[in-house]
């Protein structure tokens, strides 16, 4: 629980354990194989026992896949890892690539030749990336094993066991809707899918299913496990009993036929015997239970995770507990923030501000009745050079003064049970340059211009993503990742389909949360990025407009810091809108401080002088 600042990955790992690997697939004839940042789940976080790729590469990031073939082995990762994959694998045994520009499944064609046998973990593959590796082994000639075991599994002596932390119910005032009710509309769902069953393998769907939470990965509150919900309501729930209280099992029994997680190959081959149409998430699920399904005579019916659109549309008692939490979680943000203004330059590290940071959150939320209940990601605590580090994880090893005259980035959440926040604020320690201040301003005016968008029913997330980039583009300047992406209620920070991204192809529909996140990264110099939860407001006519349109309601509640914000740069319409938002700050979070605090949150949030010419 909470963050700890261990090395997060070690490079002298990768020759021995790299070497073990090969040995095994020497003697079972096997020319490569595939690891993936990834549990049979799909999920963000994975438990100790799943994290095979760190084992085996050092790599610590969220996502990625390292390909090991006889004589070569490769770590995939995206444009957020490019800098920490290389202080964290041996770049003598690991050649780095693209997840994004040139994934496994595309390099695979010019890198696997005819008659190559790469072994892969099915359990640990979707269906679609299985089905893209297959279409690329095709072309080459080369040969796809799926493996019955994860060599990994048999070669790592001292893998952790899997965990078995106690289930807890979901109060119905932070869920707003009895498990038994989300359940039918669900069963209602899938045989509209024309499936008689459905298997949720997304242990956030789970949760919110049955209302309950869990803590077997970091920082989110699950329980892994499955689910085969039926369109006839008979459904079955596969998690270890051991995580259940008497109390618990009780509710579980009442809303499912619980059973082991050993018996459910067994129960998927059983439906599949009996002729059953079984929906599976293709992005989701595991390619494994594809492979049951039809080897056992049952058919697949590829449909999205059912439980995924209704997770992701809040209804009023999430969106009033999301309201709550962040009103808690900017006042202690705002503590954090007026501290560190009264520390001199070079005084403290990154740890530091990270360890009193959870302090204060913990302090606010004893004061207000609402404990926090952990950190919803590890906090990326990023001094000068460091903050250009997109997912920077702060260790000891790498931990740096805050010195005079560089920016310090921040990037922070919290687990409460009435909400999940996450908040970035970069700030300069003493003063900052002509520069620095430029490109923060353009930053503020991308995440403006989400803030302050209208869109119409059916606008995705790719078709407004170039909004937050549009001033940066214009002085030469773009980030490397999304804008924005979903985040769940008392679940995962990043919690899909809803994203503001290029490859953001789902709608935007009334209710649903997301980031709002625009940055700039100057690698070896400094970061910036801005970033405000915001909410999908109802679809709603505009004066004089044609159609109704939709708008997003700012959650977040916390000073912007105003000392790196050129006010020349903004238009009035822009600088309408800071200064109205830092009104709402000192109004909802002004109350629940005082005194020192108080009256730096006054100056904080004083409006900007309007020097804006349009």
């Amino acid at each position: 629980m909470f963050q700890t600042f261990d090395s997060a990955g070690d490079p002298a790992v990768g020759k021995p354990r790299v070497a073990l690997l090969r040995q095994w697939l020497s003697d079972n004839g096997l020319d490569g194989f595939i690891v993936p940042r990834a549990d049979e789940h799909q999920g963000e976080y994975v438990a100790d026992r799943s994290a095979r790729l760190k084992w085996l590469t050092g790599f610590s990031g969220s996502a990625g896949v390292a390909v090991v073939l006889r004589d070569r082995a490769f770590v995939f990762v995206d444009g957020r890892y490019t800098l920490q994959v290389r202080n964290e694998v041996d770049l003598g045994i690991f050649s780095i690539e693209s997840l994004v520009d040139n994934p496994p499944a595309v390099w695979l064609r010019d890198n696997i030749g005819k008659g190559a046998r790469l072994g892969l973990d099915p359990w640990l593959h979707t269906i679609s990336e299985v089905k893209a590796l297959q279409a690329s082994a095709d072309k080459t000639g080369a040969v796809l094993v799926p493996l019955d075991r994860n060599p990994i599994d048999i070669i790592w002596k001292d893998q952790p066991p899997a965990p078995v932390t106690p289930v807890e119910l979901h109060p119905i005032g932070f869920a707003g809707e009895l498990a038994k009710d989300k359940l039918a509309r669900l069963a209602t769902a899938i045989g509209k899918d024309g499936a008689t069953h459905a298997v949720l393998t997304d242990p956030s769907s789970i949760a919110w299913a049955f209302n309950i939470r869990g803590g077997d990965v970091p920082h989110t509150p699950l329980a892994l496990g499955f689910a085969i919900l039926a369109a006839d309501g008979s459904h079955q729930l596969f998690m270890d009993r051991r995580k259940f209280s008497r109390q618990v099992a009780a509710y579980l029994t009442q809303l499912a036929d619980p059973h082991e997680p050993g018996e459910f190959d067994a129960a998927i081959v059983a439906l599949a015997k009996s002729g059953a149409k079984i929906a599976l998430d293709p992005v989701l699920a595991a390619d494994r239970l594809r492979m049951l399904v039809e080897d056992n005579g049952g058919t697949v019916i590829a449909a999205p995770d059912p439980a995924r659109i209704p997770r992701a549309t809040k209804n009023q008692a999430e969106t009033n507990g999301s309201r709550a939490a962040h009103r808690r979680d900017g006042a202690a943000v705002a503590k954090l923030l007026c501290w560190l203004d009264r520390q001199q330059p070079g005084s403290l590290d990154e740890i530091a501000v990270v360890t009193r940071l959870e302090e204060t959150r913990r302090q606010t939320g004893e004061e207000t009745q609402m404990p926090l209940r952990d950190v919803s990601f590890d906090t990326i605590s990023g001094a000068g050079p460091n903050g250009a580090i997109m997912h920077y994880r702060v260790s000891r090893a790498t931990s740096r003064k805050l010195q005079a005259g560089e920016l310090f980035l921040l990037d922070s959440g919290a687990q409460y049970q009435d909400g999940t926040t996450d908040i970035t604020r970069t700030v300069p320690i003493g003063q900052p340059t002509e520069e620095m201040r430029e490109r923060f301003t353009l930053v503020l005016k991308g995440m403006i211009g989400i803030s302050t968008l209208r869109f119409p029913a059916g606008t995705r997330g790719s078709e407004i993503d170039a909004v937050a980039r549009m001033a940066l583009w214009k002085h030469g300047c773009d980030f490397a990742h999304g804008t924005g992406h979903g985040v769940g209620s008392y679940l995962a920070v990043h919690e899909g389909p809803q994203r503001i991204a290029r490859t953001g192809t789902e709608k935007l529909l009334e209710g649903m949360m997301l980031s709002n996140e625009p940055g700039y990264y100057k690698e070896g110099a400094y970061g910036i990025r801005i970033e405000n939860l915001i909410l999908v407001t109802p679809a709603e006519q505009i004066e004089g407009g044609d159609i109704a349109m939709h708008g997003f309601e700012t959650l977040t509640l916390a000073p912007i810091d105003v000392r790196l914000v050129r006010s020349d740069l903004l238009t009035r319409d822009e600088l309408h809108w800071l200064d109205t938002y830092h009104a709402r700050v000192l109004t909802e979070i002004g109350p629940m401080l005082d005194g020192e605090t108080l009256a730096w949150l006054e100056k904080a949030t004083a409006p900007l002088p309007h020097d804006a010419k349009i």
